[in-house]
């Protein structure tokens, strides 16, 4: 009974409709694109470079006239996998000496990640388009039933040039983040879905299914 009230609660303030065609889609009919980005080690850089990355990150933040979301995630490293490979190779180890160092290894391995807590950090971009609403008034609302067959056919169409006008945004942010030393990537449906599925499940692996993933159902 919980559970069941806590997923109501969830899905109360959850602002998704859907996820399709790489592109987040908000019940207000908003969209969203979120890219994925490198970082840069700014601390390791002389006084020049730093102030040299201010100011062309000053520079693309004034060029926009848009706003755009900064995410970042950190998230506890699961070693099991790296540990599971390392052991199949100790077992298939024909050497002893060499199958008792890795042995030695992997328990080291183990005692590191107990003694330290080992996170990794990805670095997101958010970005939004909404769609212009037009208001209808007198007879034109009162006809809107008329055209809601022709409507559902063109839904898609609409979508589409909703898309390729956030598209042109997602460019247009790439394109800035490059004049930064900033690499990104729009992440697509599957790998939406797996972020949006480890956000809201923090005891998530680091690296879930994603036949599991594609299970979450959002409305």
């Amino acid at each position: 009974m919980v559970n069941k009230i806590k997923s109501t609660s969830i899905k109360k303030h959850f602002q998704i409709k859907e996820i399709k065609n790489d592109v987040v889609v908000l019940k207000n009919k908003g969209l969203r694109s979120i890219l994925i980005t490198t970082s840069l080690n700014f601390s390791l850089k002389s006084v020049e470079e730093q102030d040299a990355v201010i100011y062309r990150y000053q520079e693309f933040l004034n060029s926009l006239d848009f706003s755009i979301q900064i995410l970042a995630v950190s998230r506890k490293f699961n070693i099991n996998p790296y540990i599971q490979s390392l052991t199949e190779r100790k077992n298939k180890q024909e050497n002893e000496l060499l199958r008792i160092q890795t042995a030695e290894y992997i328990d080291f391995i183990k005692g590191l990640t107990e003694m330290n807590n080992i996170m990794t950090e990805s670095f997101y971009l958010v970005i939004p388009y909404s769609p212009s609403i037009i208001r209808k008034k007198g007879i034109i609302g009162q006809v809107t039933g008329i055209f809601k067959k022709e409507s559902e056919e063109s839904k898609e169409e609409s979508f589409q040039e909703l898309k390729n006008d956030l598209w042109q945004r997602v460019e247009f942010v790439a394109t800035g983040l490059r004049g930064i030393g900033i690499k990104s990537v729009p992440l697509n449906t599957n790998e939406l879905i797996e972020l949006f599925y480890k956000l809201y499940n923090p005891n998530a692996k680091e690296g879930p299914e994603i036949e599991k993933a594609n299970q979450l159902r959002i409305q």
